[in-house]
């Protein structure tokens, strides 16, 4: 098994499955998604302009990975201050020096084979060789009481789990009943540790699946680090 990533670019963004490929939650706001993701067509455009604006002004937003030249999953990650979704969490603002985590899945087919896992390593270094100093993330705390549940935002599988979050190594920075927002610090070293890597390939958030194929959320990030890589970040490979 060859595994791969790729920088998600103007010519890779067409690799996100559905229903994420046409989610724009994070990217335009949850008002302005809703009115976009009601017209056929338009959401997966405005996608693309969002992802052109941040590649002119930062560079790639996401990595994706392959198997056998197959897409099997994809993670985004861009400055707060271009992903307007963050507005819809009580728990912000993200802190300025953070890059914040939006999404981080693998397709159901691919899990249990250390997918995963190297697609996180390539995260992890791609963020680590601009100099990033911290990953952050809305979490999901899932015990929640009856009357919190519809309150917004509405989108469970934009979100991650906050006790999968807090599992891999990041910490509470701010409190909240529903979304409280978590933060990794990046030290410059790469790899997970071992029971990380489990946790990785066990623990998923099964999200709604649109045309394509059926897709898992990874719920988690960045975590303590211990295992070394020397692979350069962006196009990379490993055989299995």
């Amino acid at each position: 098994m060859t595994l791969a990533l790729v920088p998600l670019s103007m010519s890779t963004i067409g690799l996100i499955p559905e229903p994420c490929r046409s989610c724009v939650f994070w990217e335009l706001g949850t008002d302005t998604a809703d009115e976009f993701e009601e017209s056929a067509g338009h959401a997966g455009f405005e996608k693309e302009v969002w992802l052109s604006g941040v590649m002119l002004t930062w560079g790639s937003a996401g990595l994706i990975v392959t198997v056998d030249d197959v897409p099997a999953g994809y993670a985004l990650f861009a400055p707060p201050i271009t992903v307007p979704g963050v507005a819809a969490f009580p728990s912000g603002p993200v802190s300025p020096d953070a890059v914040l985590l939006t999404a981080a899945r693998i397709e159901q087919r691919f899990t249990g084979q250390g997918v995963g896992r190297h697609l996180m390593n390539g995260v992890l270094q791609t963020l680590t060789s601009r100099g990033v100093r911290a990953l952050e993330v809305f979490g999901r705390e899932d015990r929640v009481r009856r009357s919190d549940r519809a309150q917004p935002p509405t989108r469970k599988h934009c979100t991650v789990p906050a006790d999968f979050a807090r599992a891999v190594g990041f910490t509470e920075v701010k409190a909240h009943r529903r979304y409280p927002r978590l933060r990794y610090e990046l030290s410059g070293a790469l790899g997970w540790k071992a029971e990380v890597e489990a946790a990785l390939e066990r623990l998923v958030d099964i999200i709604p699946a649109g045309a394509g194929a059926p897709s898992v959320a990874l719920v988690g990030a960045m975590a303590r680090i211990s295992e070394g890589s020397d692979q350069p970040p962006g196009v990379s490979r490993t055989q299995r």
